[in-house]
């Protein structure tokens, strides 16, 4: 038996059940899996399909903390929290303690069950400004945010990071421990660095180290496309979860078989189903306008993997009238009327909404 064949047999024998729930403070979470935050696709609709579908925690897509101080109007969207996301991490991200704290208080009166911080984002747009993954560079204004928003919050401080900014960097293990010190109580790796943006290969082993470094949960993130991979990732690490990010995207079915709950290929009156409710769930929540361009992106990523032929998705993305794209839908689907009618059912009565903010969300992850 080779080192491979070995590793697997390891594997096999240390598989861990997705399904229990852990902890990050008093913050119970029913599930090993945690649904990324990615700017501009985290919306609600994203986050509420993602907790239906078993991800224990959902996280909002990264919010600037300078949006939230000056109130700009001329946002991308509202922050809005329904009973159903819960529980539900916020993510905010800048370079000054001040205007993070701030930001937190906000999100917290907001509903956030946890205040995370970027310190990930490899943008140009962000790391630029002092913020980001930049932020890998200077550990003392890392700490120095923390300890101001943990100070300022009387919910969970978590801090999503990538390895550093250079390939091979090995910042996420000095600075890691600090956060922790400065009162985080969750860290989440993303083991790529700024550099590499989603190029190459995530380095778990740089996951296993910082587990072994410090004594709050970790969360891997990175390459989590598969149940295997998962629990791959969770048996070599000691990471307390996963996190799942671009595997999910028009893809709820991929986090079923993370958590062996795989019930084969969806049809395509389910897939249908799924994506007018998201539609229906996007425009309620963006307003049909900006719901329209928003969501042409998503039709590629449900309608492929072979489940609708190329052009009928391209011909969706030119369409500007969301209830267009979903007669289309339901004639290319004719039974997924029957579905989206069983699935909205099982929805809440009403959206549960606790406050409303205006935010600044920038590309980034």
């Amino acid at each position: 038996m080779d080192r491979r064949q070995a590793l697997a047999a390891t594997i096999r024998g240390m598989e861990i059940d997705l399904r229990q729930p852990w902890a990050i403070g008093p913050v119970e979470i029913p599930t090993r899996l945690v649904l990324a935050p990615m700017a501009g696709v985290s919306v609600q609709a994203f986050r509420r399909q993602g907790r239906r579908f078993g991800a224990g925690l959902v996280c909002s897509e990264m919010v600037s903390c300078a949006g939230i101080e000056h109130r700009n109007e001329r946002t991308l969207g509202y922050l809005r929290v329904a009973s159903d996301e819960h529980p539900l991490a916020i993510q905010i991200f800048g370079s000054e303690p001040r205007a993070m704290a701030e930001a937190a208080r906000m999100v917290e009166a907001a509903g956030a069950d946890i205040v995370d911080i970027n310190y990930g984002c490899p943008v140009r747009k962000v790391t630029k400004t002092g913020a980001g993954a930049t932020l890998l560079e200077d550990p003392a204004r890392a700490c120095a945010i923390v300890e101001a928003v943990a100070g300022a919050v009387s919910v969970p401080v978590s801090v999503k990071m990538r390895r550093g900014l250079a390939d091979g960097s090995r910042a996420c293990l000095e600075v890691g421990p600090a956060l922790v010190e400065a009162g985080a109580a969750s860290l989440t790796l993303h083991p790529r660095s700024a550099r590499q943006m989603y190029t190459g290969w995530a380095d778990h082993s740089l996951t296993a180290e910082l587990v072994s470094l410090v004594d709050v949960p970790v969360v891997a993130s990175g390459d989590i496309a598969s149940r295997a991979r998962a629990q791959a990732v969770l048996a070599t690490t000691g990471a307390a979860a996963v996190m799942v990010g671009r595997a999910a995207q028009g893809n709820p079915w991929a986090l079923r078989e993370l958590l062996g709950e795989d019930e084969g290929e969806p049809s395509r009156e389910e897939v249908a189903a799924e994506l007018i409710l998201f539609v229906r769930e996007t425009v309620r929540e963006l307003g049909e306008r900006r719901a329209s361009g928003f969501l042409k992106k998503f039709y590629g990523w449900y309608l492929g993997h072979g489940r609708f032929p190329r052009r009928f998705k391209s011909e969706l993305t030119q369409i500007d009238s969301t209830e267009e794209v979903e007669a289309r839908l339901l004639a290319a689907a004719p039974g997924a009327a029957a579905v989206l009618a069983r699935l909205e059912e099982t929805l809440p009565s009403g959206d549960d909404v606790l406050l409303e903010l205006p935010i600044s969300v920038y590309g980034g992850g």
